[in-house]
């Protein structure tokens, strides 16, 4: 048995050291930098402390290093919680639980006098453990970020990690302790059950932040490549997307969903007249107010070189005409950096409503002609499509024969 916990031991070191060094290489990735450092921060805390472990045999009073490779180890749970708290955007409580390492480490240091095999002094040892686990789970569970299923994963196995450790003081005393003395644990067969358990939650814990960091480094480089530089909105292919997933589950949920398409007016004698920084001036202006006038549901985009998309799901064909004017009227009003006070920009608006089995770009067809209907009626105002596109196709194709017969 002995053999075995030593075995186990040497795996749990190695696989902190390649968990170091895959947490090392995403942190070169500006999405997960500080998580990832703090993380490998303590995957090498891990490896001190299972170096510790094997060290331990050689002492004649293994007092000091019994009590070193807690705290290196309780260190290594704070150091993962920091990493946490930066990656789900949770100020890390550094203070109280670097207050709390130093209590349990005296604690622990204090503990060494009792018997051995006392439930009080494993109590000691791995209770703090389980502490430290719960706070990463409140960590995760404080956050403001949208969580998923890997998320909601997360949390269980560091739940399930922390009762593991309130466990292991019972499983000691059900198989027969920890050894008569610290030099003796790893001949134990607590210490082989003890050493397997770390593996098994360690692992799976790590693997699972692993793959959740690795999932926003690929989200962040979909936004990136979905985001127009300029307005900071999405770009034409990021909007479609997005826009056509909107669409889906508006339809999913019986909910009405609109399109309002925005040209700037007379855009190109803004760059013709005051230079095209004036221009992207304006592009940026005409962005933050469209950003700032839509809720977290709705989903805008650049997808022109001054032309601009929003889909609004929830609202109906009133609703996005009264939204396009409230938009066209503030942008109206709306002074602009690098042009002279008394210029004033505007932009003309089309509007569709979604009609049952219409695909998005039907929709996007509409709003669009809505558009160039504005633009033909002097510009600075809003038009709608009322009727589907089959229907006027239908019409169109009702009307020729009439006309032919008439010829």
């Amino acid at each position: 048995m002995g053999g075995g916990a030593e075995f186990i031991l040497a795996i749990n070191l190695l696989v902190a050291g390649l968990l170091a060094a895959a947490f090392m290489t995403i942190s070169f990735n500006d999405a997960a930098r500080a998580p990832a450092r703090w993380l490998v921060f303590g995957y090498l805390l891990g490896m001190a402390y299972f170096a510790i472990e094997f060290s331990i045999p050689v002492f004649d009073n293994a007092r000091p290093a019994v009590v070193a490779g807690f705290a290196v180890f309780l260190g290594a749970t704070i150091a993962f919680n920091g990493g946490l708290a930066h990656k789900y955007g949770v100020a890390p409580p550094w203070a109280p639980m670097l207050v709390f390492l130093f209590a349990a480490t005296v604690a622990v240091y204090f503990v060494q006098d009792l018997p051995r095999q006392s439930l009080a002094r494993m109590m000691a040892y791995q209770l703090p453990y389980a502490a430290m686990q719960f706070v990463g789970v409140g960590i995760v569970w404080s956050s403001r970020q949208r969580r998923d299923l890997l998320d909601h994963a997360l949390m269980a196995v560091l739940a399930a990690s922390a009762l593991q450790f309130v466990s292991k003081p019972f499983i000691a005393h059900a198989l027969g302790g920890w050894g008569v003395n610290p030099q003796a644990y790893l001949q134990s067969n607590y210490a082989l059950v003890s050493q397997s358990l770390g593996t098994v939650f360690g692992m799976t814990i790590a693997l699972l932040i692993l793959v959740i960091l690795v999932r926003d480094v690929l989200a962040e480089a979909t936004s990136k490549s979905e985001t127009d530089t300029l307005s900071r909105l999405l770009n034409r292919g990021g909007f479609e997307r997005h826009a056509e997933l909107a669409m889906r589950d508006a339809v999913r949920r019986g909910i009405p969903v609109a399109l309002v398409i925005a040209d700037l007016d007379h855009f190109k004698s803004i760059n013709d007249s005051f230079g095209h920084a004036s221009g992207d001036r304006v592009i940026e202006a005409f962005a933050g107010f469209l950003r700032d006038a839509a809720a977290d549901h709705h989903v805008a985009g650049r997808i022109g070189g001054e032309e601009f998309a929003i889909i609004l799901p929830g609202t109906n064909l009133a609703a996005a005409r009264l939204f396009a004017e409230g938009t066209r009227s503030a942008f109206g009003a709306l002074p602009i950096d690098c042009l002279p006070a008394h210029h004033r920009c505007t932009a003309s608006f089309g509007v569709a409503e979604l009609h049952p089995a219409e695909a998005f770009s039907d929709l996007l067809q509409r709003a669009d002609e809505a558009l160039y209907q504005a633009k033909g009626s002097g510009r600075d105002c809003v038009r709608i499509s009322i009727g589907s596109i089959a229907t006027r196709q239908t019409a169109v194709a009702n009307a020729g024969p009439k006309i032919s017969g008439r010829g």
